[in-house]
């Protein structure tokens, strides 16, 4: 795999200098384990914004070929019965959305990153006139052979590479796709134009303030190495950032947008025993140090 590596001089989300920025440490292009030493490989460092706690690669590897990372066939991550279609399908998300938008049947979706199409399905099923955009081409492939996406609805290509038309969309869900992008701000700022005024954005992303990096951070330090294990820049599943609620405030004072509703989740825990588990959630979920943040952004009047 070929990589540019871009050096990175100013915070994606909030714009602040990246020479002032804590260095956390490196990370290999391929899973670490509890020997890192042990690897071989090349490392890319793992830098904190002292401003709005955006985590990134610095410099950020960019490869030549975007489907290099995307075109994997999806039955290489998932079983056969993951490509079953069910109504409860990312219905929480769509019904607090539908509650933002005073939701009206008609109004339009767009997924950004529909994968298989299975939230274009459940927007779909709400009553959404649904559209979506792939980048990877097997995703794009199976969604409309086996999931019977309507490929007139469903657009191959990036964010970066595709348009539709300005205040076309009620409601635009990017998923677990904004931790992916290279230049996340400018493509929430493309997506904003698609979107109707006081539109909602639902963005989900791994969340900078997840507490169990940090337990493994220390083991790294202890075994006396400067590796961590944020981010995952050239290996699966090609994490490049994650996300504080902070970044989203600060890049609201640039970008027409408001942040209406936002919440923590502690998703799964890695790495410790289970007995540790019940009291290491409830500590997360009290603390909003969970593994994933969801914000719904509404976009400003006049845009």
């Amino acid at each position: 795999m070929k990589y540019n590596f871009k050096e990175i001089t100013v915070c994606e989300m909030c714009g602040d200098k990246t020479e002032n920025h804590k260095i956390l440490g490196q990370r290999l292009n391929k899973t670490q384990g509890y020997k890192p030493k042990s690897k071989t490989g090349i490392s890319v460092g793992i830098v904190k914004c002292t401003n709005c706690n955006l985590i990134y690669s610095n410099p950020q590897p960019i490869p030549f070929d975007l489907q290099d990372h995307y075109g994997t066939p999806p039955e290489e991550y998932w079983k056969e019965d993951y490509f079953e279609w069910k109504p409860t399908y990312f219905k929480p998300q769509i019904e607090e959305a539908s509650e933002l938008i005073s939701f009206k049947k008609g109004m339009k979706s767009l997924d950004i990153g529909a994968g298989l199409g299975k939230s274009m399905l459940s927007m779909q099923h709400k009553g959404f006139d649904v559209h979506g955009l792939e980048p990877s081409i097997p995703f794009y492939e199976r969604a409309i052979s086996k999931m019977g996406i309507d490929k007139e609805k469903l657009k191959l290509g990036s964010i970066e590479e595709l348009d539709y038309e300005k205040n076309t969309f009620d409601f635009i869900t990017f998923g677990a796709v904004f931790e992916h992008l290279y230049e996340p701000s400018k493509c929430l700022e493309k997506a904003l134009g698609w979107l109707k005024p006081n539109g909602i954005i639902q963005i989900e992303v791994p969340s900078s303030k997840w507490l169990m990096p940090k337990f493994m951070n220390f083991y790294f330090k202890l075994i006396g190495t400067n590796y961590v294990t944020n981010l995952s820049p050239m290996h699966t599943p090609f994490h490049l950032h994650e996300f504080d609620l902070k970044s989203f405030t600060e890049l609201s004072n640039k970008l027409n947008f408001s942040i209406e509703k936002h919440r923590y989740e502690v998703c799964s825990i890695y790495y410790m025993p289970k007995f540790l588990h019940g009291p290491l959630k409830s500590y997360m979920k009290a603390t909003d140090k969970g593994m994933q943040l969801t914000v719904y952004l509404r976009k400003g009047d006049g845009l």
